[in-house]
């Protein structure tokens, strides 16, 4: 499913981020990565959505080789991979429904294949019947998972999610993490990044250790201490 083989990443001004990571994620998995900010965590993740490219090394993902990939090529990638951000990144002025919508209409779905698909992922979110709020009456745990439903709504096989918990309470931060273990039950490959020690620990879900641009630690049903 998600392949890197010795990559490397050097900006010229701010000095390498990555030094020869090699990591396999099999489908269906759910992988969190832990490590300090400036660990490489999101230089990595942009690595996946090629946002970036590797100075070195090679990438494949979902079969694709990052290597052959035309630019052409690469919306058609990020279909394959939904994103989840810590600010949820909702346009303010449509409703939950337009909001989740919207990931299908520049894709060119039709209407009522939209609303035929929109309600259905609401419903594994937990949002069904809140269709027509706006993002502004909505807690921020509610945000997030229509942050979730948009990004899932094309059925992506993988699906990162960056600090998804980071701005919100305890239980909405749980309410998130569970919409996101439904999610890979589902059989979606799940990558989460957090710095929430709580949830790695209790997860007890396959964790990888970043620091200083390298993997320093990949453990099966393993904690973490920063």
């Amino acid at each position: 499913m998600i392949l890197l083989d010795r990559v490397t990443k050097t900006y010229n001004k701010n000095g390498q981020a990555l030094e020869r990571i090699s990591l396999h994620v099999e489908p269906k998995e759910f992988v969190i990565i832990v490590g300090p900010s400036g660990a490489g965590k999101s230089t990595l993740l942009k690595l996946l959505t090629r946002e970036e490219k590797p100075t070195t090394g090679k990438i494949i993902v979902g079969g694709i080789d990052y290597e052959t990939l035309k630019d052409k090529e690469i919306p058609l990638l990020r279909r394959k991979i939904g994103v989840v951000f810590q600010d949820f990144k909702l346009l303010p002025n449509k409703t939950v429904f337009e909001n989740v919508a919207f990931a299908l209409e520049i894709v060119g779905m039709g209407n009522k294949e939209i609303h035929h698909t929109v309600p259905r992922v609401l419903d594994i979110v937990g949002l069904k019947g809140k269709e027509k709020r706006m993002p502004r009456e909505l807690s921020g745990g509610e945000r997030q998972r229509v942050a979730i439903a948009r990004a899932i709504v094309r059925q992506p096989r993988i699906l990162i999610a960056d600090e998804p918990t980071g701005n919100l309470d305890p239980k909405h931060a749980w309410d998130v993490i569970r919409v996101l273990e439904k999610i890979n039950r589902f059989g979606t490959t799940v990558i989460l990044t957090t710095h929430n020690q709580e949830i790695v620990n209790k997860l007890k879900r396959r964790v990888i250790t970043m620091q200083d641009g390298q993997i320093v630690s990949d453990r099966a049903n393993a904690e973490y201490r920063s």
